[in-house]
């Protein structure tokens, strides 16, 4: 492959979920039902795809993808089904439109931090994923500090979990799952400490999103992303901030495969977003995030 070519592509899509490895076999793999709740929440009947898979299924579409896992074996004592460096490798195999992110729990602390430069220098990760409510910490907490300081400084994109979670929604005690961590003022402490990391607010962040809006007007470094919700459910404030003085700094993203890119982009193209606003929350925002150039590959 020779890298994304950017001005071939309709979107990209900066929230998809790794759900299936290439490497493991399906007797190792959480079991069906740990993800039944989450499909019934979200009125999801798409497959878990492996790398290969989702490169197939975007390319289709004339998009690039955001992959990623979730680490957050500190809370639940498991390991995710599809490793970072299994990520990278097979999203190196299909670079034209596969974008990899790890994920690494904030637990960890030094040692994750240790791990982090690893996946970036030999593995070539292009960012990271942070789940706080699934992962049980406070953006804010020290103990993530270490990890934060080798994302910025390789100014890689930090992605938080912001607001409501569908993990554990409607399941007994909400599956351990604690809302309070996805308040995304926790995050703008991480934005003055880490001023040069770019950093995404991911999803609507009801129940948060006023505050959410005002990270992202404030903190220059801050964007979000419109992903886990159909566009029809947006709050009026977030379309008319992503209208005007947000519209550089908001992103497409779905959150395949719980939303897939046809629902999200079916229900956008209802959505009161001016034309010319469109492209730049489709595309354009996400080109300068990434850090990718205007013709091909990663800058």
């Amino acid at each position: 492959m020779s890298g994304i070519d950017v001005a071939s592509l309709v979107a990209i899509d900066v929230h998809t979920h790794v759900g299936k490895s290439t490497r493991v076999s399906p007797d190792q793999e959480s079991p069906p039902e740990a993800g039944k709740a989450m499909r019934e929440y979200f009125r999801s009947d798409t497959p878990q795809m492996s790398v290969p898979e989702m490169a197939d299924y975007y390319r289709q579409r004339k998009m690039a993808a955001v992959v990623f896992t979730v680490d957050a074996s500190s809370r639940t004592g498991k390991d995710p089904d599809v490793s970072n460096e299994e990520i990278a490798e097979l999203a190196a195999e299909h670079d034209d439109v596969i974008i990899p992110f790890a994920s690494i729990d904030p637990a960890k602390g030094k040692k994750g931090a240790v791990e982090a430069r690893r996946l970036i220098e030999s593995y070539g990760v292009k960012g990271f994923k942070f789940h706080p409510p699934a992962q049980a910490f406070y953006p804010n907490d020290q103990m993530a500090y270490p990890l934060y300081e080798v994302i910025a400084e390789y100014r890689l994109p930090a992605l938080f979990h912001t607001g409501h979670a569908g993990a554990g929604a409607r399941t007994r005690g909400g599956g351990g799952i604690r809302l309070k961590y996805g308040n995304p003022m926790f995050i703008d402490d991480v934005a003055v400490d880490f001023p040069d990391m770019p950093i995404v607010l991911a999803h609507p962040s009801f129940p948060w999103q006023d505050e959410a809006l005002s990270v992202a007007i404030h903190k220059p470094t801050v964007f979000i992303d419109l992903s886990g919700w159909s566009p029809k459910y947006f709050a009026p404030q977030l379309v008319q901030h992503a209208n005007t003085i947000l519209r550089d700094k908001v992103v497409f993203g779905s959150d395949f495969p719980l939303i897939t890119p046809d629902r999200w982009m079916a229900d956008f193209e209802n959505l009161a977003i001016r034309d010319e606003v469109r492209p730049l929350i489709l595309k354009e925002n996400a080109i300068r995030l990434l850090g990718l150039s205007a013709a091909n590959g990663a800058g």
